[in-house]
């Protein structure tokens, strides 16, 4: 059999082939010239985002919008006619085409990086030492030694265990298997996973109920924010089912479709798909970190210091395995921030991402953006007296010739007598590209009157940011 690995020791050893661990395997190797191998075994590099999240999903929301673009077309006089339905099996199956080209891509990128690739599984054995077992039988078994090791392995979505046949649902993972396009799915779940997969399906004409445990989705994000979409979500014909807790139980038809017993009263909902969105926990199955003193939280998220230091020397992580600020450009700047303090010259040595201001997205229909504070965050922080919020509603130009409307609403969260900007949240059409010109300037500390010292770009929906009064 092949070797399992090309050499017995690594200056760095990084365990995850997502982002992060991508992000600080390579700055390591090319740029400071360590001797860096990177495990993963899922057999496809790139972690969640590229082949099971960010990269995927945003390829969905594109053909969602673009249904509705077809659907508006009438508005600005485009009478067209579309002869056969959204052909989701070829769309799928081109989809997949790209993100297996994109995983060539990273192996590719850590072979130009002289990154040594390992498929395997990692195990600690020791804080300096990792046993790699081959995935397919193809490699032997064998310890490795490693200065310095990194945990980036990601997590996965749950599904709950106390509900009766639950696991005859899918998670997001899932939705990437799905070779027909359900005609009835349910989602449970509030946060922006849930909300994304709903708007994708409704808009490509599935019948899309979304189950939450309260009144809004979206709840860790601005009250603003949370009430424009639920309320634009059932406009568009979303059935958003609030206050449900746990169903009761899950069976599967005679005809092959799922009902939903939703609670103890018997109701129940049938549909073709039912799809959990209730969280995330850390991937450390298997990792043996109690072999070596790694100390997790009661979710078992990984704990780091703000060096991504974990209680073992030499010993870190980063990413969503520590459960911080689960967003896939978070863990590459903190993977090539931590690469650079660990290997770079002197001056690097206190390196470290900057974990606030930190924008963020939601590819909802429409777009949300949002950084920084929300305003009750803004107000138990500062004191009603010191925040003062602008915010705005109104129309945008594109719904102009179109008789359904969608929502934009605007809110600054300024605060103190300079009124410096601490919290933006934007839901409207393109705030995912606005966002990032916006953050740029939170992150030097932009005040409320920096923006209306900013002339504005007409005709454009931005503008409403830098001519709030």
């Amino acid at each position: 059999m092949a070797p399992i690995s090309k050499h017995d020791e690594y200056d760095f050893l990084v365990i995850g082939g997502g982002s992060g661990g991508l992000g600080a395997a390579r700055r390591a190797a090319s740029r400071y010239g360590q001797k860096v191998a990177i495990v993963e075994k899922s057999g496809r590099l790139g972690g969640t985002c590229v082949n099971v999240g960010c990269v995927p999903k945003k390829i969905c929301w594109n053909a969602a919008s673009i249904a509705e673009t077809i659907h508006d077309a009438a508005g600005y006089g485009f009478h067209l006619e579309q002869k056969t339905p959204f052909d989701w099996n070829s769309f799928k199956h081109k989809r997949d085409a790209y993100i297996k080209r994109l995983n060539g891509i990273y192996e590719r990128n850590l072979d130009k990086d002289d990154v040594e690739y390992i498929s395997a599984h990692a195990s600690f054995v020791s804080r300096n030492e990792v046993f790699l077992s081959a995935i397919d039988g193809t490699g032997e078994s064998k310890t490795i030694r490693a200065k310095k090791i990194l945990i980036a392995t990601g997590g996965y979505p749950l599904v709950p265990k106390t509900v009766p046949g639950a696991e005859l649902g899918i998670t997001s993972d899932g939705f990437f298997d799905l070779e027909m396009l359900p005609k009835r799915v349910a989602l449970v779940g509030a946060g922006y996973i849930a909300v994304e997969l709903a708007g994708i399906f409704n808009a490509l004409g599935s019948e899309t109920h979304l189950f939450i445990r309260g009144e809004t989705v979206l709840r860790k994000f601005d009250p603003m924010i949370q009430e424009v979409l639920t309320n634009h979500y059932e406009k568009i014909g979303i059935r958003i089912h609030r206050g449900s807790r746990e169903f009761n139980k899950i069976e599967r038809t005679g005809s092959g479709s799922l009902l939903i017993h939703v609670d103890a009263n018997e109701q129940q909902l049938e549909v073709d798909t039912l799809l959990w969105a209730i969280g995330r926990v850390p991937l450390i199955e298997g990792l043996g970190l109690e072999k070596v003193g790694v100390e997790t939280d009661s979710l078992g998220m990984v704990k780091v210091d703000e060096y991504q230091n974990t209680k073992v020397d030499n010993i870190y992580a980063l990413g969503d395995v520590c459960g911080k600020v689960e967003l896939t450009p978070v863990a590459i700047a903190a993977g090539r921030k931590l690469a650079e303090r660990l290997f770079g010259p002197q001056e690097f040595s206190t390196r470290k991402l900057d974990y606030e201001n930190i924008p963020s997205v939601v590819f909802a229909h429409p777009e949300i953006g949002a950084i920084g504070m929300t305003e009750p965050e803004a107000r138990a922080k500062y004191g009603d007296a010191a925040v003062k919020i602008y915010k705005t509603s109104f129309v945008a130009m594109y719904y102009a010739m179109l008789e359904t409307k969608g929502p934009t609403s605007y809110k600054l969260v300024c605060v103190g007598p300079e009124e410096r900007v601490v919290g933006l949240h934007i839901i409207g059409l393109g705030s995912a590209e606005m966002l990032q010109g916006f953050g740029v300037a939170m992150k030097m500390g932009a005040t409320k009157a920096d923006f209306d010292n900013c002339v504005a770009i007409h005709p454009t929906s931005a503008e409403e940011l830098v001519t709030m009064v």
